[in-house]
């Protein structure tokens, strides 16, 4: 077991793991900035698993939430996480999230490898992470409880796309800027805001694309005074063959996240060209969330759980190899995904 307690494996093959795609977006970042963020993504990804295990009461994992944060805040103490672990690893269907769970006391622990500055910000980001996910063990019905309740307007939403994405936005730029030279001409404030908006982008794409899976474990994202107006209920949602009635609502969504994609944009063309491994890792997402968001648009059964808008193993395989001869051209950057956000225009029909 000691083996799999060392920063290597925690941060390595246990992130491999239970990261998917993020892995390789970390595996491209200078390691003064991987190692932060990526305990940060590990600590997040433990909470997760803490808030999502069904077979847990609400009430419960929402207690189990609570103390993980505080002990990411600590003081650690060894005997609670253990008990984090022990009421949940057992109700684990997937080995690799029991296998996170059993390593939360070693995960914790490296917040105390990192510098003050460093952990300071991976605490906070991971504070406001919990805060999304408590919202959701709150704020909606148990996933088995046969109810189905809905934000009530695009303000709840922007605070919540906020509260589990937009805040990685803002933790990334003033990391970045702490670590790479070449953008401490940045004006902090104005790239984080900036950086909220790009992680907004690619929460609202997920907020779409699982719309079908969400609504069937009690959670509507979709505001009820945007499905309202276009007379629309969230229970209306649960029938896939509504699919045409819900497009007007889906291109006002559409519309808010491309509004967050052109600043995702503007993010990634103010890092310095010669940054590449740096562009790399923030155009990844972005290139993918564009192509995921056209699949979305493209879908006529967008509302049916049993077709999904991915996008293939081979298109994503293509954008990262068309990524790394484009990663230092602005001009390539703003021509590919101005032709991105095009598409889904163009798909959605307005």
């Amino acid at each position: 077991m000691e083996h799999k307690t060392n920063p290597d494996f925690l941060l390595g093959d246990l992130l491999k793991r239970v990261s998917r795609s993020f892995y390789l977006t970390m595996r491209v970042l200078p390691k003064a900035q991987r190692v932060p963020i990526s305990l940060a993504y590990l600590l997040a990804r433990a909470a997760d698993t803490i808030a999502d295990t069904p077979l847990v009461p609400s009430p419960r994992r929402l207690e189990l939430l609570l103390s993980f944060r505080e002990q990411v805040n600590g003081p650690m103490r060894e005997e609670t996480l253990r008990e984090i672990e022990n009421a949940l690893t057992q109700q684990q269907t997937n080995s690799h999230e029991r296998e996170l769970l059993q390593m939360l006391t070693p995960a914790v622990g490296l917040l105390s490898e990192l510098t003050e500055a460093d952990r300071a910000k991976v605490c906070e980001v991971v504070t406001t992470l919990t805060r999304g996910m408590e919202m959701d063990l709150t704020r909606f019905p148990p996933e088995n409880a046969g109810k189905l309740d809905a934000l009530q307007n695009a303000a709840e939403l922007d605070r919540y796309i906020y509260l589990v994405a937009g805040c990685v936005g803002e933790f990334w730029t003033k990391l970045n800027v702490a670590h790479v030279p070449a953008l401490r001409h940045w004006n902090v404030e104005a790239m984080s805001a900036c950086g909220i908006r790009y992680g907004k982008a690619l929460q609202m794409t997920n907020v779409l694309r699982d719309c079908p899976k969400d609504l069937r474990i009690g959670r509507c994202y979709m505001p009820r005074e945007i499905l309202s107006e276009c007379g629309l209920t969230p229970e209306d949602l649960l029938k896939p063959e509504n699919t045409s009635r819900a497009r007007p609502m889906l291109g006002k969504l559409m519309r808010v996240t491309l509004g967050h994609y052109e600043e995702a944009e503007r993010y990634i063309v103010a890092i310095p060209r010669h940054c590449v491994r740096l562009r790399l890792a923030c155009m990844w997402p972005v290139l993918i969330g564009l192509a995921t968001l056209r699949e979305l648009a493209a879908n006529p059964r967008w509302l049916d759980p049993a077709c999904p808008s991915v996008i293939s193993q081979r298109k994503c395989n293509g954008i990262l190899a068309l990524s790394l001869p484009a990663a230092a051209s602005n001009a390539a950057i703003r021509a590919w995904m101005r032709r991105g956000r095009q598409s889904v225009i163009e798909a959605i029909g307005h």
